[in-house]
């Protein structure tokens, strides 16, 4: 007698279940735009997605506890004059956000800590370099104010935000448009899904291609391409026959994949979505009225099936909470937050589990939202792994700090050239390149003396006027005294 062995999983029980009715937000008119992003950026504090507008592009920003129908008069975020193609919340501050547009820039925007009360049409900065609608917009893991654009015009740029300046610019890499781009998990590389159905993985710092598959999915559909926390590529796409199929990669042994799965021949682009504390995929398409949910392990076949939830309605877009705005005494492991045509619901997605106490193996520490490196350290050439906290206590975020930007003079022309590999933009660029080949500790150096000349003057400036006020102060009591005398 031969009996079945069924692997043994903490995650094969889990299952999706949407909230109730008044837990949704009703009456949101999601883009119709046709571009195969997610149209929705989710953190523990804002839900973002971007709306139909007219005259330009927007997108809204609702706090999580804004549950119910949303007023049409209620505030947008709308400085973009082409419509909002993709927005991206920032990893270490939950108050920032990035957004892409049809109108060739980036526009980076610092939302008020309790939510909009008027339109927001002024963005803390504006980015601009691309030469065609930006599709793409990805903030570095780990570290801070560093954000990555990629464009229909085959580019991908790296900026320093806070700085406002182009770091990196990368043209010659790509033949066709980019369909997605996925740091690792230090941000020392990324990869790219694109149009000539190549899969590439890329380090920024050199502009140099580390690994390249073509062909990856022989289908002429969008692919999508993501990285594992161990550093193997998940890949999406279709078969010759135009069915969808599930990749999974060695970077290192590029030639044949590790694992390969087809799943059905519907005609929607598959977004996975990752955690990599868990090592769970989730796969939605747009279009479809399901999630399929794997488990990536290091034994054959890697790619387990676990389930699929399914509900009536299409998915216009999808977004994904991150670890930390999970609710842990429920035992939610992920929550997603599903478009439909005129509402957003949040799909919870739970193991099952009796015990009310804290479960260490569904909550591994996570990454927080503390920046592991500032933005001149990377370009240095550091790398670090993100700083992780702890979900036993019910974590308790920082102050979030303002997001400021320090334009530096772009008329100087003192810097140096550029390291090789990159190409600085040319004098029309508005942004400047920032000095490649400098240490961090140099260009941070030389920030803070500009900053303690600045309060010396400002120290001075005030000691002046305060010495003028005293000497006022001296003459109108003597006034004073000559009046009450009887001398004036």
């Amino acid at each position: 007698m031969f009996r079945k062995v069924v692997r043994q999983s903490k995650f094969r029980h889990v299952f999706g279940q949407p909230v109730k009715n008044d837990q949704c937000y009703e009456d949101i008119r999601v883009s119709r735009v046709t571009w195969d992003s997610t149209f929705c950026a989710v953190n523990p504090k804002f839900l973002a997605v971007i709306v139909e507008a007219s005259g330009g592009g927007a997108f809204l920003v609702l706090p999580l506890s804004k549950t119910g129908r949303i007023d049409k008069a209620y505030p947008t975020v709308c400085g973009h004059t082409g419509p909002v193609l993709d927005i991206d919340w920032c990893p270490h501050n939950d108050e920032v956000i990035a957004s892409g547009s049809e109108d060739c820039t980036v526009m980076v925007w610092q939302i008020p800590e309790n939510g909009l009360v008027s339109p927001l049409t002024e963005p803390v900065v504006v980015l601009e370099g691309h030469t065609k609608r930006v599709g793409i917009v990805t903030w570095h893991p780990t570290a801070r104010n560093v954000l990555l654009s990629a464009g229909c015009d085959n580019m991908v740029l790296i900026w320093n935000v806070g700085t406002a300046e182009e770091l990196y610019r990368l043209d010659s890499l790509h033949p066709d448009l980019i369909y997605n781009v996925s740091w690792n998990r230090n941000g020392s590389l990324f990869c790219t899904a694109c149009k000539d159905k190549s899969v590439r993985v890329i380090d920024p710092r050199r502009g140099t291609l580390v690994a390249e598959r073509e062909k990856a999915h022989e289908g002429a559909r969008p692919m999508r391409a993501i990285f594992l926390a161990d550093g193997k590529v998940f890949t999406t796409g279709f078969s010759r026959m135009s069915e969808r199929q599930l990749a999974l990669w060695d970077p290192e042994n590029f030639r044949e994949p590790m694992a390969l799965q087809e799943l059905d021949s519907s005609n929607g682009a598959l977004l996975p979505f990752y955690d990599p504390d868990t090592n769970v995929v989730y796969v939605c398409g747009k279009g479809d009225s399901s999630i399929r949910y794997f488990e990536i392990t290091d034994e054959p076949p890697y790619i387990h099936f676990l389930n699929t939830f399914t509900s009536k309605e299409p998915q216009r877009g999808m977004g994904s909470m991150p670890k930390r705005g999970l609710e842990v005494s429920k035992c939610e492991i992920a929550r997603f937050y599903k478009l439909h045509e005129r509402k957003c619901e949040p799909i919870v997605m739970t193991v099952p589990r009796k015990s009310d106490l804290f479960q260490d193996d569904l909550y591994p520490d996570t990454a927080g939202p503390e920046a592991a490196l500032e933005a001149e350290e990377w370009v240095s050439g550091r790398d670090a792994s993100p700083i992780l906290i702890s979900l036993r206590e019910a974590y308790v975020p920082s102050k979030q700090r303002d997001l400021k930007v320090n334009r530096r003079n772009v008329l100087s022309d003192s810097r140096p050239a550029a390291a090789p590999g990159t190409s600085r933009p040319g004098p029309s660029m508005p942004a400047a390149s920032t000095n490649i080949a400098m240490p961090s500790g140099s260009l941070a150096g030389a920030g803070e003396a500009g900053k303690l000349e600045e309060v010396m003057q400002e120290l001075q400036t005030l000691r002046a006027l305060v010495r003028e006020q005293g000497e006022r102060i001296g003459r109108l009591e003597e006034q004073l005294s000559r009046i009450e005398n009887g001398d004036a």
